[in-house]
């Protein structure tokens, strides 16, 4: 744990283990897999190849890294994609389960992903992504593993929200680059289109996210109507301490987050899996050596464990912290928060794609 998104090459990537979207033949296509040989040792990667012969598409098969800055290779055949209605579903999982399984067998303590048959093989990016954070987070569940899981992407198009999704997201970014973008990806020419297709249903969380930022900031309206006065609204920039919720008891972030587990009976190892916290983080923070935590492992954290949105605002506010109605971020945590949404991993796909700082470790 936890499991990262991040935006590279994978051929740069650091890991114990990388994998290798792979032909099923003994050589290499183009995209993920050339690159990969290429930046092994062409010769030597190919030669090792050739001595594992076939690979049934969502197996697996290992060699050794050589250039890489890993110890191993995992190569595994994805699914070529034809209508949805030939395995494709449980050959892409296979490829995730096999993969990981496989490290774990080797002692690995990382693994990095791509985007498993996304390129060449064409299978939808929507559908691949979902089914990438499924197989990693149950695999990350488990309680015999503490592995460090990477996906790793090479341009932002590969993270394609579903259009359920992005209906709900859009309300709450007021940033005219994302939405074109958003637009132009979904085929939206105007925000007419839009409205009508969400059938009213971005305005309607949209206004309720509203009143809760209004509660959330009243106390604070004064420094709100000086800072929209000098022309700073809709930023990221402003103050935290300006919006922060102040405590209302002493207990310290750490007795605080001790008593919540305590509440909801909520084991520490559940407790820091599902918040995406590495274990060592948490660790420190159960041992009190973390006084002050970073907010990404807060809002996590009121994630994990399930909070309402009170219980989420006691958290914060026992690390000096609150929800920012200026933040993107913060927004879009409290909207999922609002809806008892706590799928951490959408989440993360929602931050990674509005550009803003994913949750956990």
């Amino acid at each position: 744990m936890p499991f990262q998104i991040i935006r590279n090459d994978i051929t740069k990537v650091k890991a114990d283990a990388i994998v290798n979207t792979a032909n099923p033949k003994p050589t290499y296509m183009a995209g993920t897999d050339s690159a990969i040989y290429k930046a092994a040792g062409e010769k030597l990667l190919l030669e090792e190849r050739k001595k594992i012969g076939a690979i049934e598409p969502g197996s697996v098969a290992v060699t050794p890294a050589f250039a890489l800055k890993a110890k191993y290779i995992i190569h595994t055949v994805g699914p070529a994609w034809i209508d949805g209605e030939h395995g494709e579903f449980d050959i892409l999982r296979n490829c995730y389960n096999r993969s990981l399984n496989k490290a774990a067998e080797l002692g690995c303590e990382s693994i990095a992903f791509p985007l498993i048959a996304t390129g060449v093989y064409g299978f939808p990016k929507d559908k691949a992504l979902r089914i990438a954070i499924d197989e990693i987070s149950h695999f990350l569940m488990r309680e015999d593993t503490d592995m460090m899981v990477k996906l790793v992407v090479f341009d932002d198009k590969a993270f394609v929200l579903s259009k359920n999704v992005f209906f709900q997201v859009e309300s709450y970014i007021d940033d005219e680059e994302i939405k074109s973008a958003y637009r132009k990806e979904y085929g939206i020419g105007e925000p007419g289109a839009r409205r009508r297709l969400a059938d009213g249903y971005s305005e309607r969380l949209n206004r309720t996210l509203e009143l809760e930022i209004s509660h959330i900031a009243k106390h604070n309206q004064k420094e709100l109507e000086e800072t929209r006065a000098q022309g700073k609204a809709g930023t990221v920039e402003i103050d935290e301490e300006e919006f922060r919720k102040a405590p209302s008891d002493d207990l310290s972030f750490q007795k605080h987050l001790i008593a919540l587990l305590n509440e909801k009976d909520i084991d520490n190892v559940t407790a820091y899996k599902r918040s995406n916290v590495s274990k060592g983080a948490f660790s420190k923070i159960m041992c009190g050596d973390t006084k002050t935590p970073k907010k990404s492992t807060v809002l996590a954290l009121c994630i994990g464990l399930k909070l309402d949105v009170d219980e989420s605002k006691q958290l914060l506010a026992s690390a000096d912290m609150g929800f920012n109605p200026y933040s993107k971020r913060d927004k879009l945590v409290l909207k999922y928060i609002l809806q008892h949404n706590y799928d951490l991993s959408e989440i993360n796909i929602v931050l990674y794609t509005c550009q803003q700082p994913l949750l956990g470790g």
